[in-house]
């Protein structure tokens, strides 16, 4: 036997809410709606939405995606869904897409271009409006996929090097040369560099803004020991590989915090402290670095925001998708924790 509730539920109707609402149906229809409920007053869409939750009512988002040609989703593909930086950037799209009426459906790409696109390719077929990727190489067949499939793509976090897509990322350049003037400011000479891949701008950018800010201070990069990596293992390895081929470090820029985290690791096993013996600097911020031991000195990046900028941006691009691609730098901030300190300072 069906509720009471189930079946009051039934019977509510856009037209029984407007008419105890004392409304005009299509006056019901935008407090409803999110996109639209800013058109009419606060007060109007108080009461409707107050009606409607009395009555039990319930849009039906695909009656109303086959009237407007619109499904009110919008896909996000990660590249890690392990990896706590892009949870904030995570929060901030879905924030912006809520308060105008969007969904999101999120997936994990991995880092196979073809898995990446084998979901990009599902997602469209789901009728998504537009894509916010995370994913991006510096030259993306993902994004030739978006593209090519016509549906309205934002990429953040990472950039190409040719701006096909509205990009939101952060000023990876700058945000490493921080690094690096802090500790060349501490009066470190030995700096060595863990750098991301090369075929991410994250990689490349943050590994030329080091090489920048070393010759500003002085330093040769050149005689600089440069290991590449990506996680927290990879960075384990490659601070094993910098430390025994340049023992003299005595500081060291990662190009993220997870490859400091290795450092870390790594500095353990041999019985050396941070920063007693090396000095680290991380990149990103991510949650929890001010918690380790010693709390990481790192590069901070407005994760949320530039989630929020993103979807902003694709907001506007699916408003006019004629309109150019825009391509925003966030900067970043050094925050001073205690993984560095001037070389030579209780070593032990």
């Amino acid at each position: 036997m069906k509720s009471a509730a189930s079946q009051a539920a039934r019977s509510a109707t856009l037209q029984s809410i407007a008419e105890a609402s004392g409304v005009h149906r299509s006056t019901a229809a935008r407090a409803l709606d999110p996109a639209q409920a800013h058109r009419i007053s606060p007060e109007v869409v108080e009461k409707v939405r107050a009606e409607a939750q009395r009555q039990g009512y319930r849009r039906d988002v695909i009656a109303a995606s086959l009237r407007t040609g619109r499904s009110r989703l919008v896909g996000v593909v990660l590249p890690d869904l392990a990896n706590p930086v892009f949870a904030p950037i995570l929060d901030g799209v879905g924030a912006a897409l809520a308060e105008a009426g969007y969904s999101m459906l999120v997936a994990d790409g991995g880092a196979d271009p073809a898995r990446q696109t084998a979901i990009v390719e599902e997602l469209i077929a789901r009728r998504v409006d537009g894509l916010v990727l995370a994913t991006a190489r510096r030259s993306d067949p993902v994004l030739t996929v978006c593209l090519d499939a016509g549906v309205p793509t934002v990429l953040v976090n990472r950039a190409e090097d040719e701006a096909r897509a509205a990009t939101v990322a952060s000023d990876d350049f700058c945000g490493m040369r921080l690094a690096v003037e802090h500790l060349a400011g501490l009066g470190h000479r030995r700096i060595g560099h863990l750098a991301g891949p090369e075929g991410l701008s994250t990689g490349i950018l943050r590994r030329r803004g080091f090489e920048a800010a070393m010759l500003a201070a002085g330093l040769d990069p050149s005689a600089s020991a440069v290991a590449r990596a990506y996680n927290r293992t990879e960075g384990q390895a490659a601070t094993a590989a910098l430390l025994d081929a340049s023992p003299g470090l005595t500081a060291i820029a990662a190009s993220n915090d997870l490859l400091a985290l290795g450092a870390y690791l790594e500095l353990k096993r041999r019985g050396l402290s941070c920063p007693g013996n090396l000095s680290i600097v991380g990149h990103n911020d991510m949650p929890l670095v001010d918690m380790i031991d010693p709390p990481l000195t790192t590069v901070r990046i407005a994760h949320a925001e530039m989630g929020q900028a993103a979807a902003q941006l694709l907001l506007e691009k699916l408003a006019d998708p004629a309109a150019e691609a825009t391509v925003k730098l966030m900067p970043a901030e050094l925050v001073l924790r205690g993984s560095t300190r001037e070389p030579g300072r209780g070593r032990h």
